[in-house]
């Protein structure tokens, strides 16, 4: 390379690494834009076969988009949503379009100010809970004011005060909330010193604030609730409980009960290298808090009951999740993971993983007060906390991962659950309309990575059960007789993912032992993936099959459905 070369080089090279440099200059002093858009739309078709009906609008879609500026300790954003009109199985009211979500955040040493639109929790939730679940379209976002104060390394202190989001709207109370937590061996690290232990303390105080209407009851306008919690930590041991009580708060949800709430919730974990062991329990009685007493659903929540059973993702055994029961449960899960060694008679090569999990809820005992003077201003109950009463829902399960060489993996799982449709679900005792589920599920899957980037998941289930449902009819009498269908179903899946950005899937439910000769039907379901980055785009056709879907024991009825469904999302 000769001198002028060279010389022309280092000249392009310099004036390149200026640009670079002031145009980073410019950016960092404009501040930066982000965000993510996704659009869920379907078209869906009348189909006789699964009782689907859409009605009249067939075309349906939930579609949101996220815009956030972000300058040093200062960030705003907005977030625009559509349901014109909303996907089937989501809550009628979203309809329509607009902006529930905007705030503005100032962020600067040990001051934290939110104005606007915001999410928070007070330790588990219990007291407190605001969150987004797009799964669900659940979102009580709450709108006005949060400060967050941290004095001192260690110490936390949040207050805030807003109403809830609903639908397009807010719900009609007031929410007020101050929350307070203390890592005591950062705050006394000078005289402890440097311990491997963390011992975490916390307390918080919520209240809400709704004028009573009622021309009936006297209902209280002001409703508070109160918990303490503790954590502590060391090496692979972590514990954690929290105790709440909630003042009485009659409402749609307790049948307008002035009994008291009281929740207890505790879990604790240990891992160490292939091994780890988890145990949680939790005692609820009268704990549903909304900031509209008169509000069902999902809709005004301000508290959030956590259920710890296992979150299954094979189709099968989801098909009957548990939803928490805020009037009253107890119970918990536990849970085992053991990774058996490489090398060994069970490992082999490449070692398997093993986790076992079990979880079962109850009703809480209770002995119900006759109302006094044929009124319900004091209706009361009491609980007898040394019993367990009906069962609810219970699931073993064993789950076994292997891989048999380079490119295959096996795994196997197997559940026994029960649950007590008649309550969890539709929340009536009519167990001839809607029997307990008693169930045996199977579940192989194989995936096989035939090369770099490439593969091919093939997966079986079975459902085995007594019944699952009930059918009405009318004999030639004209009498309604109730028939029990076998609940027994099969499922296959097959997935191949050609390259990193395709994938296609392939799959069917059929619930072949029905005694119903026309209710013998195939679930058939086709989707065709593409993803590149933070895109992703998937088309999909099918029948989707009736049922409930439910995240972290909040849940929401799917309705049977058909049709061509297509989704896109991304970010930037």
């Amino acid at each position: 390379m000769s001198v002028k070369s060279i010389t022309r080089f280092l000249i392009i090279s310099s004036a390149a690494l200026f640009c670079n440099t002031a145009n980073s200059q410019i950016l960092n002093e404009l501040g930066s834009v982000h965000g993510n858009f996704q659009i869920d739309a379907a078209y869906y078709q009348k189909d006789t076969i699964i009782d689907a009906d859409p009605g009249s609008e067939l075309f349906r879609y939930n579609a949101f988009g996220n815009i956030n500026y972000s300058k040093g300790g200062f960030s705003a954003g907005v977030r625009f949503e559509s349901y014109n009109p909303p996907l089937l199985g989501y809550l009628p009211g979203y309809k329509g379009s607009g902006v529930p979500y905007r705030f503005a955040r100032y962020q600067h040493k040990d001051i934290d100010i939110t104005v606007g639109n915001f999410y928070e929790q007070f330790g588990s939730g219990i007291t407190l809970r605001a969150y987004e679940n797009r799964g669900l379209l659940y979102d009580n976002a709450l709108d006005g004011m949060r400060v967050i104060f941290t004095p001192k390394n260690g110490i936390t202190i949040k207050g805030l005060v807003g109403k809830q989001r609903t639908y397009f709207s807010l719900s009609p109370g007031v929410v007020r909330g101050i929350d307070a937590e203390v890592n005591i061996m950062d705050v006394f690290d000078s005289i402890l010193g440097k311990s491997k232990t963390k011992v975490i303390i916390g307390g918080s105080f919520v209240s809400k604030y709704q004028e009573d209407q009622n021309p009936t009851l006297v209902l209280p306008q002001n409703v508070a609730t109160g918990a303490g919690r503790i954590t502590i930590i060391r090496g692979g041991f972590n514990f954690n409980a929290e105790y709440a009580n909630k003042a009485n708060d009659p409402s749609y949800q307790n049948k307008y009960s002035y009994q008291q709430g009281h929740a207890v919730i505790a879990s604790a974990s240990y891992g160490t290298d292939g091994f780890s062991a988890m145990l949680s329990g939790k005692m609820l009685d009268n704990m549903s808090f909304r900031s509209d007493r008169d509000a069902q659903n999902t809709i005004a929540m301000i508290n959030y009951q956590p259920d710890f059973s296992k979150f299954h993702t094979y189709s099968l055994m989801a098909y009957y999740p548990y939803a928490t029961q805020p009037n009253g449960e107890v119970g918990g899960t536990g849970e085992i993971q053991y990774k058996v060694k490489k090398g060994t008679w069970l490992g082999g090569k490449y070692g398997m993983d093993i986790t076992l999990n079990a979880s079962a809820y109850f009703a809480t005992d209770t002995v119900g007060i006759a109302p006094i003077n044929d009124t319900l201003r004091n209706f009361k109950y009491s609980t007898n906390y040394s019993n367990l009463g009906e069962e609810y829902y219970h699931d073993f399960n064993i789950e076994i991962t292997k891989k048999l060489n380079k490119k295959l993996k096996l795994t196997v799982m197997y559940a026994n659950q029960f649950l007590n449709q008649s309550i969890v679900q539709f929340n009536t005792p009519d167990k001839e309309e809607h029997p307990d589920i008693k169930s045996h599920i199977g579940v192989l899957d194989v995936t096989w990575r035939y090369k770099t980037g490439s593969a091919i998941r093939f997966e079986a289930q079975g459902f085995f059960a007594d019944y699952d449902y009930k059918e009405h009819a009318i004999d030639a009498n004209g009498n309604k007789n109730i028939t029990s269908n076998t609940g027994s179903w099969v499922s296959g899946l097959i997935e191949w993912t050609p390259t990193s950005h395709w994938s296609i899937t392939l799959a069917d439910q059929y619930n072949y032992e029905n005694p119903i000769e026309s209710k013998k039907i195939h679930y058939y379901f086709g989707m065709l993936g593409y993803t590149n980055g933070p895109t992703r785009v998937s088309v999909s056709y099918g029948r989707q099959r009736q049922g409930i879907f439910c995240a972290g024991g909040v849940c929401r009825f799917v309705p049977s459905s058909s049709g061509l469904n297509i989704s896109i999302s991304s970010s930037f």
